[in-house]
């Protein structure tokens, strides 16, 4: 990717912002109706707006509000099959990179990882039971399908196509409590 010139108040998040589609989504995870681990294609739709300065004491917070949602081909016109909200921040002092998620399963994740104002890789990380970066989920999901550890990468190909590869490592009670990779991943298309 180009370097883009110029001020970036957001950091790294700066070219984020508008509404991105992508059509070539796949995800790899445990369907129960089928009792197996099946790859899913799909389309999804993000949206990022930039939010107030967030300030914590000295510590200041630029970010974005996302949402994101996605249809399994051929149910574009049903309820999507994933929603979830969140923020984005940048915390330009400690070089880090913030995504605060909900997913609409009960499930809310703050993972980070390091970035500067111009990377075009943004990692994201967290773990159960982490202090900062740690995750959160509903009794249901914590005694049948535990989400132990969250990765997600976004890579910018270009200043209009980025695409993200997500990882979420779940302890399955149907694998005898070992754990399986549930994975997406996307390239997604500024259009708008």
């Amino acid at each position: 990717m180009a370097k883009i010139q110029g001020f970036r108040r957001l950091g790294p998040l700066t070219p984020l912002v508008g509404t991105w589609e992508g059509n070539t989504g796949e995800d790899v995870s445990f369907r129960h109706q089928h009792e197996k681990i099946i790859s899913t294609s799909y389309f999804e739709r993000f949206s990022f707006a930039p939010i107030p300065v967030q300030n914590n004491g000295d510590q200041v917070l630029e970010g974005l509000k996302y949402t994101n949602q996605a249809w399994r081909h051929g149910e574009e016109t049903m309820d999507p099959f994933h929603d979830e909200v969140g923020y984005l921040l940048w915390d330009e002092v400690r070089g880090q990179v913030l995504r605060a998620v909900c997913f609409g399963r009960g499930i809310s994740i703050l993972a980070g990882g390091d970035a500067e104002a111009y990377s075009t890789v943004l990692p994201f990380r967290s773990e159960v039971g982490d202090p900062n970066y740690g995750i959160l989920q509903n009794k249901y999901l914590s005694e049948r399908a535990q989400l132990v550890r969250f990765e997600s990468i976004f890579t910018f190909d270009d200043e209009d196509t980025f695409h993200y590869d997500q990882t979420l490592v779940l302890k399955m009670t149907e694998f005898n409590g070992a754990t399986m990779d549930h994975v997406d991943t996307n390239t997604l298309h500024r259009v708008g």
